[in-house]
């Protein structure tokens, strides 16, 4: 049988379900517009990842909690999920600096619950438009060890920056001894096997130290600026 023959109640549409995907469109243009009102002042800002599983005592936490900081009364605006772990940490360290700190907080089949360190907090329904404001928004990523999550915001960040739609900007990853591995076989696996160019792996920085993890970003922007170029506002308009 073929599609032409299939009878036409097949081929109807639920109209009940076209009105809910009608209105997910709205909520969805909603939280791109109210997101970008509310975090289009805030430049320039670091956007930090890092798993939501990491507790206080753990080394991790204590180093994003420490690089926050600094980055923070360096006039950084920091961003994170806005949810526990290394996110707390990033919020926390930039709530007791001199500038923002800011979560963007998702809706979760389990709630995640929103971390007390935030001068601003936003709430999204839809990952990737929390993902946008992630990048939008940064002049620099900054990523200490975490799970899916985390290897899903580094990814998506060195895409964008590789195939030109987004502005580049440093992406550093933290504790150098949890991301070797992942290292080792981007070089073994992924050059080797020609799926990225040697060039790729200049988009990554590996710092373990906070102070140089600052003085990193502020070295990447010396001769440009912080403020995007007129292009690299064109660009960002299709990211």
């Amino acid at each position: 049988m073929s599609l032409q023959d299939k009878p036409a109640t097949h081929l109807s549409v639920d109209k009940s379900w076209s009105a809910k995907e009608s209105w997910r469109l709205f909520r969805i243009m909603a939280e791109f517009v109210e997101g970008t009102e509310r975090l289009d002042a805030i430049q320039p800002a670091v956007s930090i990842f890092g798993s939501a599983r990491t507790t206080p005592d753990s080394p991790y936490y204590q180093l994003a909690e420490q690089i926050a900081k600094q980055l923070s009364d360096a006039g950084f605006a920091v961003i994170s999920g806005g949810g526990p772990g290394i996110m707390e940490a990033a919020n926390k360290g930039a709530y007791f600096g001199k500038s923002p700190s800011i979560g963007l907080n998702i809706q979760l089949p389990h709630e995640q619950h929103r971390n007390a360190y935030q001068d601003i907090s936003q709430t999204f329904r839809h990952f990737f438009a929390r993902k946008y404001m992630f990048v939008k928004f940064a002049t620099a990523y900054v990523v200490l060890p975490g799970g899916f999550g985390t290897l899903d915001e580094l990814m998506e960040a060195l895409t964008l920056v590789q195939t030109g739609k987004t502005r580049k900007m440093p992406i550093i990853l933290v504790y150098s001894q949890f991301w070797q591995g992942l290292l080792d076989w981007f070089q073994q696996m992924l050059i080797s096997e020609g799926c990225i160019s040697q060039a790729d792996m200049s988009l990554i920085q590996v710092i373990d130290e906070p102070d140089q993890v600052v003085n990193a970003i502020f070295q990447y922007y010396e001769t440009s600026g912080f403020e995007p170029t007129v292009a690299e506002k064109e660009v960002q308009l299709n990211l």
